[in-house]
């Protein structure tokens, strides 16, 4: 289908005349290109606001050199300008974990890397609140609603108190902010221009500044930012108050000083309703990026093409995950009426081939999940449905998502829907006392496998330390080796030749070389040799982030280790590699090093070493042995042998030897998958 230039919201003056506007509303300013799109932030406030009643514009990408032209180009707003500054945060999808310039931005044409600055989110308001000081500025978007308290930015290394001190925004909505923002657009547009302190405290999802407010019994007052600065438990202690309230159906207010003055985080709204959602996803978007952009690419975009997100929410509660922190734990889902208009959409694209890439969402299969007791989720604190246990309150049907599939994949046009995001394999495994639920867990598994995968299937243990993943908020990795075993057993009655594909990370807190050295052997005797692996990034509203910075579990206030100097983490990532010669040298020396010479001969067989005795191996880790922890040898560690959520791709590729390994695990039955 063929869009014109008025089929997409206004980024020039010239575009305002073609639709004859002489004044516009808001101005968004995206730190993005501007994709017409629902998985773009700015198109989806943009045509949310459109849809209210309201006159939109975009000015994607603005140049904030010189005489600052494109922050002026479409004049004054009448109500707000609204900043997003990207899909990703800009630090993260600028730099990789090492601080090094990643190889393009993936949200800017052709991946170019100098189409925003840092922190456009800071940037942008400046320039703004210089040129027009009386026009409220409101922060949206990933990187402010990850800014929103007092917070650890591991790109300058120190800790930062809200953002709207270091950009002098005026307030932030945080998380998913359609709903938050039309009221924003109303209390303006009730005030000529104006956003009232009396109208703010009652709106719920956003944070401002006020010297005049009073705690009351039902608010939860945070250590101060200047006592965090101070005292690194008391960042600790704040984080947990934080996390619980960003996860919880009725939450608290939260408040912290800073300076003379609060910072006040209005709880957030109730999770959206299917019927609510639909009505955000089935808004006009064209699917297309602005044809300003025509012959160039926009990786992200190209990505995402041929994909429909189908939820929001993950109640995975990853310690290394913002998704939480940014949409909730809860599943808002699309009905399948409205999945199944947007692949019709898809389907009319012209270059599409009949092939969906993804039809999935922050996981590939919550999509329909919920407590089968609601009034025991209005009362729950927990950040994580599944961890350290499954709830036995949730219910882990699959049969809604099975429908979803199935009615895509009936479509005309439709020759195959695939499943690109990341599979909860614990999901899976788990047996509730609901045999309905686990009838269409092992159907559902059955067909994941046989029809829904593009030939890789993704899947992330991150880790194969039980401890590790204890942290890291995963389940223990024998269940990565039970569902390893359900895929290749399907793949061997079906005779389809596909792959599993696991993600990795290194220098997690609570990650020691010796567990990395232990990765390696373990993955080696699985046949994989990984690649594209990821290095921890500490990133702001993660409580991997808080046991970083702070050196302490801010549930537990134990103190954990943390790989921070380069040397460190690269002693932990190069055991991702053992199979590349130029790393052996430095392994072995490793593995002598912190006394483990046995798993250098697990890794290389073929060359014989010296024998050391184990058990006269150095003591390491605060007086643990080398042997192990908590009287366990840890080359076996009672069976132990984590899709990074900001966005970088991470692939695992197998070897293509024949798997011989048969990992210990709990045995299920014969015909269960």
């Amino acid at each position: 289908m063929e869009y014109r230039l008025t089929d997409f919201l206004p980024t020039t003056k010239k575009e305002l005349e073609l639709r004859g506007w002489d004044y516009v509303d808001i101005i968004l300013f995206s730190g993005d290109a501007y994709v017409d799109h629902p998985s773009f932030g700015a198109a989806v406030i943009g045509r949310t606001l459109e849809a209210a009643g309201y006159r939109v514009a975009i000015v994607p990408q603005p140049d904030w050199h010189g005489d600052f032209r494109d922050f002026k180009k479409l004049g004054k707003p009448r109500l707000f300008f609204g900043i997003a500054p990207g899909c990703m945060d800009s630090m993260v999808n600028k730099y990789t974990a090492a601080r090094r310039l990643r190889s393009e931005d993936a949200y800017s044409p052709d991946g170019r890397h100098d189409m925003r600055p840092e922190y456009p989110t800071i940037v942008y308001t400046k320039i703004l609140k210089e040129i027009y000081p009386d026009v409220p500025v409101v922060l949206g978007g990933i990187e402010a609603s990850l800014r929103r308290v007092t917070h650890y930015d591991y790109w300058q290394d120190k800790l930062r108190p809200c953002i709207l001190l270091d950009s002098g925004a005026d307030l932030i909505t945080y998380g998913m902010g359609e709903k938050t923002t039309i009221e924003l657009a109303r209390i303006a547009d009730e005030n000529n221009g104006r956003l009232p302190m009396h109208e703010l405290v009652k709106l719920p999802q956003i944070v401002y500044l006020s010297k005049d407010v009073a705690p009351t019994k039902d608010d939860i007052v945070l250590h101060s930012h200047e006592e965090c600065l101070q005292n690194k438990k008391a960042q600790a202690e704040n984080f947990r108050h934080i996390e619980e309230q960003s996860n919880m159906m009725h939450a608290q207010r939260l408040l912290q000083k800073v300076g003379n003055q609060y910072v006040v985080v209005n709880p957030p709204h109730p999770p959206m309703t299917t019927e609510e959602l639909d009505a955000s996803f089935d808004l006009p978007y064209t699917r297309q990026p602005h044809p300003k952009y025509k012959g160039k690419r926009i990786p992200a975009y190209d990505m995402i093409k041929f994909s429909v997100n189908i939820h929001r929410g993950c109640f995975g509660g990853c310690a290394f995950c913002t998704i939480s922190a940014h949409q909730g734990k809860f599943i808002a889902c699309r009905s399948k009426e409205s999945i199944l208009k947007e692949v019709k959409q898809v389907i009319e694209m012209p270059d599409f081939k009949g092939y969906l890439s993804d039809l999935g969402g922050p996981s590939a299969n919550m999509y329909g999940m919920h407590g089968r007791n609601l009034n025991a989720c209005e009362k729950c604190k927990r950040p994580s449905c599944i961890h350290p246990q499954i709830c036995p309150n949730l219910n882990t049907s699959h049969q809604k998502l099975l429908d979803v599939y199935r009615a895509v994949d009936a479509l005309p046009g439709i020759k195959r829907s695939f499943i690109g995001s990341g599979v909860r394999y614990d999901l899976l495994l788990h047996r509730s006392k609901d045999e309905e639920a686990n009838r269409s867990t092992q159907e559902y598994t059955r067909e994941l496998i046989c029809r829904h995968v593009s030939g890789r299937l993704k899947v992330a243990p991150e880790h194969t330390s039980d401890r590790v993943l204890m942290l890291m908020r995963k389940p223990s990795f024998s269940q990565f080796g039970e569902f390893k075993r359900i895929f290749d057993r399907i793949n061997r009655e079906e005779n389809l030749r596909q792959q599993i594909i696991p993600y990795f990370i290194s220098s997690h807190p609570g990650c020691h070389e010796e567990d990395m050295a232990e990765l390696a052997v373990l993955t080696k005797n699985m046949d994989f040799q990984l690649e594209q692996v990821q290095d921890f990034t500490p990133t702001p509203m993660t409580v991997a982030t808080e046991m970083w910075y702070t050196g302490y579990n801010p549930y537990t206030l134990e103190p954990v280790f943390s790989a921070k100097t380069p040397t460190e983490k690269q002693a932990q990532r190069q055991f991702f590699f053992w199979y590349k010669p130029e790393e052996r040298r430095n392994i072995e020396q490793s593995l002598k090093r912190i006394g483990r010479p046995d798993l250098a001969r697990q890794l290389f067989p073929n060359v014989p070493m010296p024998y050391t005795p184990h058990n006269n191996a150095p003591n390491n880790r605060n007086g643990n042995t080398p042997n192990g922890r908590n009287g366990y040898a840890s080359s076996t560690r009672n069976g132990n042998a984590p899709y990074s959520k900001n966005g970088n791709s991470r692939d695992a590729y197998p070897s293509n030897k024949p798997r011989q390994d048969k990992p210990k695990g709990k045995k299920r039955g014969k015909n269960q998958f």
